[in-house]
């Protein structure tokens, strides 16, 4: 059986500057994960469904879309999972939402670390 692809969803803005540490991000991840697309939500490309249709037509039959996020809001309790609906029925996959990435259970731990390193001043803030 496939992995199933990981789409990184992230908010999106109007501003092409903010994009940048998500693409850097993506590249970092697809370089050693080969089933990882990133798209936006709103106001920037690739969109969900843009991703979600390249994959279909891919062959992929199964994604898992990881919001990065810091928590559920609006978008994520009701707009996303409305969205995620519409395009499972008319690309016929399935996507499953995942809880966003600040409310897993590996981001607190990683946020310790970055707080640890902030304080001892290992590592520079930009």
């Amino acid at each position: 059986m496939a992995a199933p692809y990981i789409i990184l969803l992230a908010h999106g803005s109007r501003d092409p500057q903010w994009k940048v540490p998500f693409e850097r991000l993506h590249e970092q991840l697809s370089a050693r994960h080969e089933n990882v697309a990133l798209a936006y939500w709103e106001l920037t490309e690739p969109s969900l469904e843009q991703i979600v249709a390249s994959v279909q037509a891919q062959g992929v039959t199964h994604c898992k879309v990881l919001p990065l996020f810091f928590s559920q809001g609006k978008h994520l309790r009701e707009d996303l999972p409305a969205q995620i609906e519409s395009l499972e029925q008319r690309h016929g996959l399935t996507l499953e939402l995942l809880p966003p990435v600040g409310e897993h259970p590996s981001f607190a731990g990683f946020m310790e670390l970055l707080i640890s390193e902030l304080i001892s001043k290992e590592v520079a803030v930009p």
